[in-house]
């Protein structure tokens, strides 16, 4: 019987679906482990062969650690809501809930076919109304809490409100608005409702408030900051502005630090902690008030370098400073919006990138130094963002490099604030106590000088120490209609929250997925959509980071109706062990869900700090694009004739990119080709010995490149195991590489040898429960501690050449032995789990029993070698090689030795001198 990847693979597909294989239970005894994907987004493209490398890799540890006597949870689900179904609903009116439906079963049907040993009785999908009602509750939670920092955690609403009540807002310590009132418990019970509603949205982790954000007109959405690209939308390349909206936000600066201290007790790779680190941004210095007299106002800055306040001569504010039109006289009106107008047009990260352009324009206002009094020019530009600190600077020309640039463009005085003379060193110069034209910190320390300074402001109630986070609240309303209802109704303008008992609010039905005439979002198309048949709805829906801020929680109990997860569950499974995903998550998806789970912490539904212990940030698989050389004519246009890559120097060529699919070892199916497209039909080929070779490079896998590989069609002609062993023998899991389907066929031709270790060459069942010989207990035992030792440090690629490697070496002994070979293919079977299957039951075990077997314990006595080949020399020259016994003893090794007929030859009759003896290394003969 051959290797017949299809027929072994659907039966064990089918199998495992059957009998729930890889279905979970917390009732054991066994210690659990959580092994977990980033759940991927439904898109009706499938999945190529990219897709699948961190799918494999989490699939492999998880079926290792079941061989460890593990209990391991390994599940899979669909971040289904998002912009991609609702953009395709508003080209064809077809609603997302169907077009999500029909790519889900694409992606689990390829899903399948890869043999993934997940435990689907425990799917998830956040568009699933069972599923966004908890996303919806964890939102109503958020919206009746408060952060207090004098305990550096969240409570409930409840216990602000009887702080209130007792004492007013004296002793007050929250994460909160600026504008706070300040009242006493009295004047606090006399406030109506709607101004007490007010205050206390100000204090609440959810909250609206008016917001700058990047709005697309064409999508009609709010973008987040990664889904804009040079300054249009990533979907479609529209045009994206700067706007300011009412939004809903999510308090998550409150948490700002214990985001940063959690980045030192888990295992991430240091780029991505880095980049967490930089994004949270913690720095600090101190506040600092310019007095505006003719507003009665101040414009406070955050500042980490409050020792340069002597070398502050100008002030500049975000375009979308509050203060800006106010500030803003008669005469500089139309420059003013004119610059405003242009800054509208950029992203937040356009700007901050853009460290070379020096753009800006003067109010005509100016402010007070909050020491010297002296008056101060006030400009806008937009390198300063309204969102960070608190959109204003105080710009220090000699001690900042984008100041330094901005006043010498401007013509603005550049003060001096050390005796360097260095624009580069004077950031620091001061720091061993040099400050001139500085006032009374002249001759301090750098530490002197802070304190000082920060005093002084204290006593001026001009300033305070201050520690200040780069990190933004996050923006927690788009206006689509394709996500989570906000569970909200007005009254009088102000938010309130439905009954609990009244989730999930369920997505209305819509004529279309577009905003209203009137500019609303797409649920403003809802007829009689009202609370209570009077209060409007929230009409903005919830981003798509919302459902997968808590989603591995709902995997430990999804069926659970009481809760989002029981509290038992959530205190066996614990935080995820090992969390496999992309690092363009890092800023994103991975702080929102830290915030998430550090909240619900709070509220004590579990006890875990931190929800991913260990993470790894799978490499891309790149794409490898074909091209053929097509021949210009005299005036430069394409003809229909085509030149193989060795011959296109003798021709006026283009390269054009051709599918992959008609490739094969770069060499081309010409007649394929011609139907690629139309206009190829009559395509003509100049070859290089019979063949049409076609040149290469590597790029980022994409269709408009024709080099998107589809695992189906992998599957279809070498199996989902090789698929598998082949992905991971490519490289490193955390490294990029090339898809190269060259390669794939020895991948495929090791199976096959596999397959023939426990077959005849007639192709018959043939094992023997014969004792192994020790090379082949040494072979197997070089396996099962290479493939342990590889794959606890996510080491697959070399895994996969030591399987070839023992396959050989069994192959060359001829072996066939149950004992070696049934210990082997548990040793594969999480690469190879279909195969094995299919050998372990030819084996005569129990089916499906391999899932669970012992992984084989390593016998370290098998690596012992009990024989050596000594090098012999003569006189120090190397004559040949000779193996002996390593337990021999000097005199038995002299007299085997001397008695050899090849050592006498050597020899040459010549007598013997001395013979040395270096056991396990060396034997020289002296004549």
């Amino acid at each position: 019987m051959d290797y017949s990847h299809k027929s072994i693979e659907q039966k064990w597909q089918k199998f495992w679906a059957d009998n729930q294989t890889f279905k979970t239970s917390e009732s054991t005894e066994k210690p659990k482990y959580y092994v977990l994907d980033m759940f991927p987004y439904p898109s009706g493209a499938g999945l190529h062969v990219g897709h699948p490398l961190g799918y494999i890799a989490s699939d492999i540890f998880s079926r290792y650690k079941r061989l460890k006597g593990y209990n391991v949870l390994h599940p899979m689900g669909y971040d289904s809501f998002g912009l991609p179904a609702e953009q395709y609903a508003i080209q064809t009116g077809q609603h997302p809930a169907i077009t999500t439906e029909t790519n889900i079963n694409r992606y689990r049907e390829q899903l399948d076919n890869i043999g993934f040993s997940y435990d689907w009785s425990r799917e998830v999908r956040t568009s699933d109304p069972a599923y966004y009602r908890w996303t919806q509750w964890i939102f109503m939670q958020l919206f009746n809490a408060w952060y207090n920092k004098d305990v550096d955690k969240a409570e409930s609403i409840e216990t602000l409100i009887a702080k209130f009540e007792t004492s007013g807002s004296q002793g007050i310590n929250a994460e909160c608005d600026d504008d706070i009132l300040t009242f006493s418990a009295e004047e606090w019970k006399s406030f109506s409702e709607e101004q007490q509603q007010r205050e206390i949205l100000k204090y609440r982790l959810a909250y609206l408030r008016e917001s700058t954000v990047n709005w697309c007109a064409a999508l009609g959405t709010v973008l987040a900051n990664d889904e804009v690209i040079n300054g249009v939308s990533e979907r479609g390349g529209y045009p994206v502005e700067q706007k300011k909206m009412m939004q809903w936000s999510m308090r998550i600066t409150a948490y700002a630090d214990r985001l940063l201290r959690g980045l030192d007790t888990v295992d991430w790779p240091e780029p991505l902690i880095e980049m967490q680190r930089n994004w949270i941004g913690k720095s600090v210095g101190a506040s600092v008030k310019f007095p505006v007299p003719q507003l009665d106002t101040d414009i406070e800055v955050f500042t980490t370098r409050v020792d340069t306040i002597f070398g502050v001569s100008f002030i500049v504010l975000a375009p979308e400073h509050e203060l800006v039109s106010a500030l803003t006289t008669e005469d500089q009106k139309s420059e003013i919006e004119s610059y405003i107008d242009k800054t509208s047009k950029k992203s937040e990260l356009d700007r901050m990138a853009d460290t070379k352009t020096v753009s800006g324009a003067f109010t005509g206002s100016y402010a007070k130094h909050p020491i010297t009094g002296k008056d101060v020019q006030i400009w806008i530009a937009d390198y300063v963002l309204a969102g960070y600190g608190t959109g204003a600077v105080m710009a220090v020309p000699s001690g900042d490099q984008r100041d330094y640039l901005f006043a010498k463009h401007f013509n603005l005085p550049i003060i001096p604030i050390s005796d360097s003379q260095n624009i580069e060193e004077e950031a620091d110069a001061n720091k061993d106590g040099r400050y001139i034209n500085s006032g009374f910190i002249n001759g301090m320390t750098y530490q002197e000088a802070v304190a000082a300074l920060i005093a002084k402001l204290e006593e001026l109630k001009l300033g305070k120490a201050k520690i200040n986070f780069r990190m933004r609240d996050a923006i927690f309303g788009r206006q689509r209609y394709w996500g989570e209802p906000v569970p909200v109704y007005f009254k009088n303008g102000l938010p309130y929250l439905i009954k609990e008992e009244e989730l999930p609010l369920l997505l209305p039905e819509v004529d279309k997925y577009l905003p209203t005439e009137t500019g609303e979002p797409p649920l403003g198309r809802a007829e009689n959509w009202k609370y209570q048949d009077q209060y409007e709805y929230e009409l903005s829906t919830m981003p798509g980071w919302a459902g997968s801020s808590w989603y591995w929680f709902r995997y430990m109990d999804p069926q659970n109706a009481e809760s989002f997860a029981s509290k038992e569950a959530v205190d066996y499974w614990k935080a995820v062990d090992l969390y496999i995903g992309g690092s363009e998550h890092a800023t994103g998806h991975l702080l929102y869900s830290r915030f998430w789970n550090k909240f619900l912490k709070d509220l004590g539904f579990h006890n875990e700090e931190e929800p991913f212990k260990k993470l790894i940030n799978q490499g891309m698989i790149q794409g490898r694009s074909n091209f053929v050389y097509r021949v210009l004519d005299e005036e430069g246009r394409g003809t229909n004739k085509f030149v193989s890559f060795g011959l296109r120097d003798q021709y006026n060529t283009i390269p054009l990119h051709v599918d992959v699919n008609i490739v094969y070892n770069d060499v081309l199916d010409t007649e394929k080709f011609k139907s690629f497209r139309p206009d190829f039909a009559d395509a003509e080929f100049v070859l290089e010995d019979g063949k049409y070779i076609c040149g290469t490079e590597v790029e980022k896998m994409s269709k408009s490149k024709f080099n998107v590989v589809n695992p189906d069609d992998i599957i279809a002609n070498f199996g989902a195991d090789t698929l598998r062993l082949y992905e991971m023998f490519l490289g490193p899991l955390e490294q990029a590489k090339p898809w190269n389907t060259n390669g794939i066929e020895g991948v495929y031709k090791f199976l096959r040898k596999v397959w023939r270790l426990f077959h005849d060459a007639g192709g018959n069942f043939n094992v023997s429960d014969e004792e192994p010989t020790k090379a082949e207990y040494k072979a197997l035992h070089k396996i099962i501690k290479k493939v342990e030792d590889d794959i606890e440090r996510f080491a697959f690629n070399t895994s996969v050449s030591a399987f070839m490697i023992c396959v050989n070496e069994l192959t060359d002994l001829k072996c066939n032995k149950r004992k070696i070979l049934q210990d082997l293919i548990i040793v594969l079977e999480p690469y190879a789990p279909h195969i094995t299957e299919e050998l372990w039951s030819l084996l005569g075990n129990e089916a499906g029993a391999i899932s669970y077997a012992a992984y084989p314990k390593f016998n370290p006595d098998y690596l012992i070698e009990s024989v050596f080949a000594y090098p012999v020399s003569v006189n120090g020259k190397m004559k040949m090689n000779l193996p002996l016994a390593l337990d021999l003893d000097a005199k038995a090794v002299e007299e085997i030795v001397l008695a050899n007929a090849d050592v006498q030859r050597y020899l040459d009759g010549k007598a013997v001198k001395k013979l040395i003896f270096v056991k396990g290394k060396i034997i020289n003969i002296v004549v």
